[in-house]
């Protein structure tokens, strides 16, 4: 009796009207409850687009009458952390670069903050580890391989003044001639300079034309590779009687140096970066084992 009762109430339910396989989906109505949620969801989306800045505009979006600027409230945020770390970093800037790792609230504040800026606007070419893109011509912070020093001086100077770039007038600069697109050596000697270079580096070569590469390397590469391949820090000329390659080490990458040479720039950071932020970001560098 029960099941009938159920079964009558039921067909009493009217369909939507649609039938997939003779079945059948009543069109039951949404709990009220639910329904005002709805609407009180509308009524607030419809408040919160007019009180606060939603709808975009050709410069800018609407601003609401509340008058809430995110960009205002960013702005006061950061100036609280700035009026905050305010003793700390005139602390920074007063210190001498190289006393900074010897004073344990200093080098902890720096490396802090220049793990900050380095993810920021350093990470993008020198990895979030600082590990470099090796053929990429992007430096390997973390070795004691540097092209330019790698004390705390030399670190900070080239962020402060970056590499071959053109709108610092004490931007870190030298060139490697393109001695084959250039016409300053032939394909032969060019062939033999690479073998020498590949024996100074200690990998597989062909031993007569590194012995006739050697003099073709002392007559036009050794002013700025030195004589014996370990480079010139003053001059940003790499080693090249290790197994770091900035370019890659071998036989076709170095031809391909020599050939058309390379020229690689790093932007200034001086007025884009606060004094102490170089100087934190400088710290942080020296800190992650290269460091001189």
């Amino acid at each position: 009796m029960c099941a009938k009762q159920v079964k009558k109430e039921a067909a009493q339910v009217e369909t939507t009207g649609h039938s997939w396989d003779g079945i059948e989906e009543y069109n039951n109505p949404l709990p009220r409850w639910w329904v005002w949620i709805l609407y009180a969801c509308i009524v607030w989306g419809i408040w919160y687009s007019i009180a606060y800045p939603a709808w975009p505009l050709v410069t800018q979006a609407t601003q609401g009458y509340l008058g809430y600027d995110n960009r205002q409230a960013v702005a006061a945020e950061i100036k609280r952390f700035d009026d905050a770390n305010a003793e700390i970093k005139a602390k920074l800037i007063a210190a001498p670069l190289t006393g900074i790792a010897g004073n344990d609230e200093l080098n902890q504040y720096a490396t802090a903050a220049g793990a900050a800026v380095f993810k920021t606007w350093c990470a993008q070419c020198h990895g979030s580890g600082a590990a470099g893109v090796q053929g990429k011509g992007y430096p390997n912070l973390t070795d004691n391989d540097w092209l330019w020093g790698g004390d705390m001086e030399s670190i900070y100077t080239t962020i402060n003044h970056g590499i071959r770039n053109t709108t610092d007038a004490d931007a870190r600069y030298s060139e490697m001639p393109k001695f084959g697109a250039d016409q300053l050596l032939d394909e032969t000697q060019i062939g033999q300079v690479v073998e020498y270079v590949l024996q100074l580096s200690g990998q597989e070569h062909d031993a007569a034309l590194a012995s006739a590469g050697q003099t073709v390397f002392t007559d036009n590469c050794a002013a700025c590779h030195m004589e014996d391949g370990s480079g010139d820090r003053a001059q940003g000329a790499p080693a090249l009687n290790d197994a770091i390659w900035l370019y890659g080490g071998d036989r076709e990458t170095i031809h391909a140096t020599v050939y058309g040479a390379r020229f690689g720039v790093m932007p200034a950071w001086a007025g884009r970066l606060s004094e102490d932020e170089v100087r934190a970001v400088a710290t942080y560098v020296h800190s992650l084992g290269g460091g001189e």
